[in-house]
């Protein structure tokens, strides 16, 4: 789809996308790209709903019949793995594919994927996770910058406006997708509904193929191309590690001692300690300047705040999908609905919400009120610790087959969507300014590893038995966070003197 450009080749080319083509005032790739991350995120946050029921549902109901602990650890470990496989996303942009190839290929890998899902048989489910999460990484890393392809100028005024409406959406297709594949997944078949996913990414593929025409040349570009030499190592190295990894499970399994946790347990270790080690030795790297490892030292407060954080709030789709399930009227005006509905909470209050947020963030400004960084991300850890005290009070009610209100979660995902609009964005914008310039496009990628730590970890302490089923899950986790948040706050003057003058 995509041919290999350099910079050179590409200054001397022609843009397709002529101030003519406009959709809205903004170019005419907006509203495919736009459609493409829409009917994505609809498969995405489709499967997601339904995953974790899937597989502790009875082998009679036709689910994999897993208990929480292990089905929980599934779910954290596929989170974690595609944000770890955003890095490498990116990589491939960059030095092989280009962005637009990229992220066809990434598209095509995750509709395979659901369409596995979709299959009544074990390993097709694992290897569709794989391949889900693989294409995932592929296609979250480049969409987004193929948006910014779009705008010659970097000081265009349409820019903020265009990344708005594409942002838009995400969340449109995230509240659509519980309600619909939810529903028949639940309601009538749950490989029908993996299916309702992998149909979703079909659409959203012709949708991109259809703009193929309106994107800028820019997202052909292989910006730093890999050398023959390069390209060879490449496919060495990961065929070395491959063998060496076949021949010491297929050890494992001749020797009849092979279980799930055998290949998840590496994986789960290697999300914790891979991010920890690459943000290590960025801030150690001796050829940054004295004001760059500063800022990378704050740097490091911001990461393990967000890492907490996405391990608490990622939970929605595992632990509080099981409570909704187990421990939740779900009646509403008398009519009954699905669990997998509660996972369209979030994406309504955010569509509700963030323009308020933004809104309110420069009125405060203009007063000169607006809290610092440091004391926005307090602020979202005490919410998310908040949102999980209310859930040990919930689960304190729920005891002896006693069903809660289902306005308990409502007002969980409510508290928990405040805090991410207190942390995500700046977390996002933040990154953008404490970079230093030598990791000026890594630091994105770095960002995203915090959710694969926090999930991560939770994928651990289930895989060591910890039980969800305790009201001390809720408790010790939302005491932590709110530890966090005002371990931040008491120390934001310090983390402010290591930003080095960045608000």
């Amino acid at each position: 789809m995509a041919s290999t450009l350099t910079k050179g080749e590409y200054q001397h080319r022609p843009s397709s996308a002529g101030p003519e083509k406009t959709f809205m005032g903004h170019p005419r790739g907006l509203v495919n790209l736009f459609m493409t991350e829409m009917w994505e995120r609809y498969s995405f946050y489709g499967m997601r709903a339904l995953l974790v029921l899937y597989l502790v549902a009875p082998a009679s109901q036709g689910g994999l019949a897993m208990n929480a602990a292990m089905a929980t650890a599934i779910y954290s470990l596929y989170n974690a793995m595609v944000y770890l496989l955003a890095l490498p996303g990116g990589w491939f942009a960059d030095r092989a594919w280009g962005a637009r190839k990229t992220v066809a290929i990434g598209g095509t890998v995750i509709m395979i994927g659901h369409f596995l899902l979709a299959v009544p048989a074990r390993v097709s489910f694992f290897v569709g996770l794989v391949c889900i999460a693989v294409g995932s990484g592929l296609l979250k890393a480049n969409i987004s910058t193929m948006v910014g392809h779009l705008y010659e100028d970097k000081d265009d005024p349409r820019r903020d406006g265009g990344f708005t409406i594409f942002y838009m959406g995400i969340n449109l297709g995230a509240f659509i997708a519980p309600l619909t594949i939810g529903t028949i997944g639940q309601s009538v078949s749950w490989h029908l509904g993996f299916a309702m996913a992998g149909v979703g990414m079909a659409l959203g593929l012709g949708f991109f193929a259809l703009g193929s025409r309106h994107m800028s040349e820019r997202s052909d570009v292989v910006p730093t191309p890999l050398s023959r030499a390069e390209r060879t190592a490449v496919v060495r190295k990961p065929l070395t590690w491959l063998a060496v990894a076949a021949v010491a499970y297929g050890c494992v399994g001749l020797s009849g001692h092979f279980t799930l946790s055998w290949a998840m347990l590496p994986l789960t270790v290697l999300c914790i300690v891979l991010p920890s080690w690459y943000l290590l030795r960025m801030k150690r790297d001796k050829s940054l300047g004295p004001a760059d490892r500063a800022r990378m030292s704050a740097y490091v407060w911001f990461f393990a705040a967000a890492a907490l954080f996405w391990g608490i709030y990622d939970q929605t789709g595992s632990t509080l999908n099981l409570f909704a399930q187990d421990s939740t009227s779900r009646t509403f005006f008398g009519m009954g609905f699905p669990a997998s509905w509660f996972q369209a909470c979030n994406p309504l209050y955010i569509m509700a919400l963030a323009p308020v947020f933004a809104w309110g963030w420069v009125a405060l400004s203009r007063r000169a009120k607006e809290p610092g960084t440091p004391a926005k991300f307090a602020v979202g850890l005490v919410l998310i610790g908040l949102s999980f005290a209310v859930m040990m009070v919930a689960q304190g009610i729920a005891v002896d087959g006693v069903k809660v209100s289902p306005m308990w979660l409502v007002m969980v995902y409510l508290i928990q969507t405040v805090g991410e609009l207190t942390l995500s964005p700046v977390g996002l914008s933040l990154t953008t300014k404490l970079a230093p310039e030598k990791y000026s496009s890594q630091m994105m990628g770095v960002w995203f590893l915090a959710v694969t730590v926090g999930d991560s970890v939770v994928a651990l302490l289930q895989q060591f038995g910890v039980s969800t089923d305790a009201p001390s899950w809720f408790a010790s986790q939302g005491a932590l966070a709110l530890l966090g948040g005002i371990a931040i706050f008491v120390y934001r003057n310090k983390v402010k003197a290591l930003m080095g003058g960045v608000r």
